[in-house]
């Protein structure tokens, strides 16, 4: 018994690991906040996935250096205006 409870909280543990790799929080230079980027969410929501290269272009998917310019410009931002996400400004960013 002791065996099956040390197994189990064996797998909660990298699981748990597993799955904050997919949630990336940006915080330097977000004076509304920061904001929390879950990329399991987005890659289910959007065509194709990581195959869409509005995110990552054509380059190999991997953390994204996000500024205020690209969030509100050409990347995020235009692409919750057309696919009915959030675009205000307290709906990704959280204090």
């Amino acid at each position: 018994m002791k065996k099956l409870i040390i197994a189990l909280l064996l797998v909660a543990v990298s699981a748990s690991f597993s799955l904050a790799s997919d949630v990336i929080t940006y915080a330097e230079g977000c004076k509304k906040g920061s904001v929390t980027f879950d990329h399991k969410s987005h890659g289910e929501f959007v065509e194709n996935g990581c195959k869409n290269a509005a995110c990552h272009g054509d380059a190999t998917p991997a953390k994204i250096a996000v500024d205020k310019k690209t969030a509100h410009g050409k990347m995020c931002k235009i692409c919750h205006k057309n696919a009915g996400g959030p675009t205000r400004c307290g709906e990704c960013h959280v204090k």
